[in-house]
């Protein structure tokens, strides 16, 4: 299971405090409503702060490790939190806006689940609600053609984290190593998407859609992400 390991060392590896920052603004840029359900909220840095920026935040995740790291930081009192996978949001009201961040819809490794999602959050939209999501973008893939390696302390524990790409996967590989040297082996996968695909599905649904680069380019251009806005347009009777 993916964040089996991971999670205890996650915020020390990635947590970025500007890159929080600029997905809050990316919200307030592109969203209106207060209600937010955040899917695959991970450690919970980006629910904390929407929260403090004064939205009413639901979240859930399918690790129940990652989602104990984020139960136990401040402010966590003030989020619905809940054990779940985004392809079911069947248990879940309507939303002012769904949210999907740090390249999380990237583990969604075939066609048919990234459909589902779509469904799903066009489902428990209410109508203008917005779903925001990133994923990475294809260049990702030519950046680690030749495997990036990277190895150091992390909470006393040393670690080896390499990446690199196959096709159209990208393959993050995690070592940890105990004080007699037994080693924690994680892997995690995830595919990168066609942005015209992406946002063919989108429109498909009902979605008016828009694309940024890297936050505030606007289209699909170089960059280490794609930024979508749809928007849920009422279907006509």
């Amino acid at each position: 299971m993916m964040y089996e390991a991971l999670a205890a060392f996650y915020d020390a590896l990635v947590k970025d405090g500007e890159a929080t920052k600029r997905w809050v603004d990316f919200v307030n840029a592109h969203h209106k409503g207060k209600k937010l359900l955040e899917v695959a909220c991970g450690s919970g840095e980006i629910t904390l702060a929407l929260a403090v920026a004064g939205y009413d935040v639901s979240a859930l995740d399918l690790s129940r490790n990652m989602l104990r790291r984020a139960q136990d930081k401040a402010g966590s009192e003030h989020i619905t939190w809940r054990h779940g996978d985004m392809r079911d949001l069947s248990s879940w009201p309507l939303f002012d806006g769904i949210l999907c961040f740090c390249d999380s819809l990237n583990y969604l490794l075939n066609k048919a689940d990234v459909h589902t999602f779509f469904v799903q959050a066009y489902t428990h939209l209410h109508a203008s609600g917005v779903l925001l999501f990133d994923m990475h973008s294809q260049d990702r893939l030519s950046e680690f053609e030749e495997e990036y390696c990277e190895a150091g302390m992390v909470h006393g524990t040393p670690y080896e984290w390499t990446i690199q790409t196959q096709e159209d996967r990208i393959y993050h590989n995690f070592a940890f190593y105990d004080a007699d040297a037994r080693v924690t082996l994680e892997q995690h996968i995830q595919r990168v998407y066609d942005p015209k695909w992406i946002q063919s599905e989108l429109e498909q649904l009902g979605f008016q859609v828009s694309v940024y680069t890297d936050f505030t380019q606007k289209g699909i251009h170089s960059g280490e992400k794609y930024f979508y806005v749809a928007v849920k347009q009422e279907k006509e009777q």
